[in-house]
């Protein structure tokens, strides 16, 4: 029986990840993509060479003599510029493998399925909260919802002030109404200029 709870809670958490992360196929088929390319090309000079044909650009001993040799007798700007390719593509796998990937979705808790929420969604419901809260319209209020914060921007209606802290604390409850856990802080900023005729 506990092993059966533990295989569901780890199938759990493999579909919430799933869902709530990027995958890195993109980054594997462009690795994939150029290190086969590097091959074949590769082993065409090979099969050239095997057969007495004259090589296409280079064969594999002369490409190894020119690596060995730089910089010298290369040509400089076409150097810098495969070094800077070079350069671009390791950052880019690099940064693939250590950035989490996180999409603008976040798990909700729920003991009987995985339900995930687009960060839009929650920011539009938040957003219908908050302005109920302030009084104020839908064009009045913008809910931006990071992984890390949740950022509430509203522009108050000319001489009506509004209390920070109560859509602060209505923003809060409905992250817990929507088994938001764990709920990232609320950030509340009221502009200083007011909207007239709202």
């Amino acid at each position: 029986m506990m092993d059966h709870q533990q295989d569901a809670e780890r199938e759990r958490t493999f579909i919430e990840r799933r869902h709530t992360h990027s995958a890195r196929s993109f980054a594997s088929i462009v690795a994939a993509a150029l290190v086969a390319l590097v091959c074949l090309y590769f082993m065409f000079e090979a099969a050239l060479k095997s057969i007495g044909q004259d090589v296409w650009l280079k064969s594999p001993g002369q490409w190894w003599q020119w690596f060995a040799a730089l910089p010298e007798g290369a040509n400089v700007p076409l150097v810098a510029l495969g070094s800077v390719v070079i350069l671009l593509l390791g950052l880019f796998f690099l940064l693939q493998g250590i950035l989490p990937g996180r999409k603008a979705r976040r798990a909700i808790a729920n003991d009987r399925a995985v339900v995930v929420i687009d960060h839009e969604v929650l920011a539009a419901t938040l957003a219908r909260r908050a302005r109920t809260e302030a009084n104020v319209s839908p064009e009045q209020v913008v809910v931006v919802v990071g992984h890390a914060v949740v950022d509430v921007q509203v522009r108050p209606t000319s001489g009506i002030r509004i209390n920070a802290d109560a859509v602060s604390a209505a923003v809060r409850d409905e992250l817990a109404r929507n088994l938001i856990d764990p709920a990232p802080p609320v950030t509340v900023r009221i502009a200083d200029t007011g909207v007239v005729g709202q």
